[in-house]
C-alpha cells in the first residue's frame, strides 16, 4: 500500500503529512499551515510543458540578440552570449569565459533536455528506474539557479565600468531574453511533480 492509497498526502508548503481519508480528489487543507494539499499537482505536466516550450523558444533570441553593449574610444561593439565568451577569453579572463559558457550554454540546454525527458517519462514508460529519475530531478533543481550567473556578471561589469571614463558596458536585449529563459525553466521545474515518476516507474510501496 502506498501513501495515497492509505489516505495520506504531503503538504508542499510545510512538508507536513496530512490525513485525507475519504477526500478522493478534493483538496485537503493542511492543519499546520492552512495550504491546500493535493495528491498530485494539478495539471503538472501541462504547465511544465508550457513553461518549457516557452523557454526553448526564447532561448533562440537569447543567443542571437546582443547580450552586452561595450562602448570604448574605438567604437561600440555588441556581443551575443557566445561573443561575450570570446570577449572575456581574448581580454585575458579565460576562466570567466569558460564559466559563462558553462552556465549560459551547457547548463540551460542540458536542464531543458533533462526536464523534457522527465516530463515525457512521467507520461510514458521509458524503462528507467524511478530512483534514478528522481535523483535527476533533484540535480535539475539544484543547478537551475546558477544559470543566471552570466546575467549577474554583465550587471556587475556595467556597474564597475560605469565609473570609468574610457569605457561603458550596458546589458542588451539578449540578456533580458536569457533571464526570461532562466525564469521560465525554473517555473517549469517547480511545476513538475516528481511523484508522477513513481506513479509510472516506481513500485507501489514507493509511490
Amino acid at each position: 500500500m502506498n501513501a495515497r492509497d492509505a489516505g495520506l498526502r504531503g503538504c508542499l508548503v510545510c512538508r507536513a503529512v496530512c490525513d485525507a481519508t475519504g477526500a478522493g480528489t478534493a483538496p485537503v487543507w493542511c492543519p499546520c499551515c492552512g495550504a491546500a494539499v493535493h495528491s498530485r499537482k494539478a495539471d503538472s505536466l501541462t504547465r511544465t510543458w508550457a513553461f518549457l516550450v516557452a523557454a526553448a523558444i526564447l532561448y533562440i533570441p537569447a543567443n542571437l540578440l546582443p547580450a552586452m553593449h561595450t562602448t570604448t574610444l574605438f567604437g561600440t561593439t555588441r556581443n551575443t552570449i557566445i561573443g561575450g565568451v570570446a570577449y572575456f577569453w581574448t581580454s585575458g579572463s579565460p576562466e570567466l569565459a569558460v564559466l559563462i559558457f558553462t552556465v549560459s550554454v551547457i547548463i540551460p540546454t542540458t536542464k531543458m533536455s533533462a526536464l523534457a525527458y522527465l516530463a515525457y517519462g512521467a507520461r510514458r514508460s521509458t524503462g528507467a528506474d524511478a530512483h534514478r529519475l528522481g535523483r535527476l530531478y533533484k540535480v535539475i533543481e539544484r543547478v537551475g539557479r546558477w544559470s543566471m550567473l552570466d546575467v549577474f556578471v554583465i550587471a556587475l561589469m556595467a556597474g564597475m565600468v560605469q565609473f570609468q571614463s574610457l569605457a561603458m558596458v550596458e546589458a542588451g536585449p539578449g540578456a533580458a531574453a536569457f533571464g526570461a529563459v532562466v525564469v521560465l525553466s525554473m517555473l517549469a521545474t517547480s511545476s513538475f511533480d516528481p511523484r508522477l515518476l513513481w506513479d509510472k516507474h516506481g513500485r507501489p510501496d514507493h509511490a
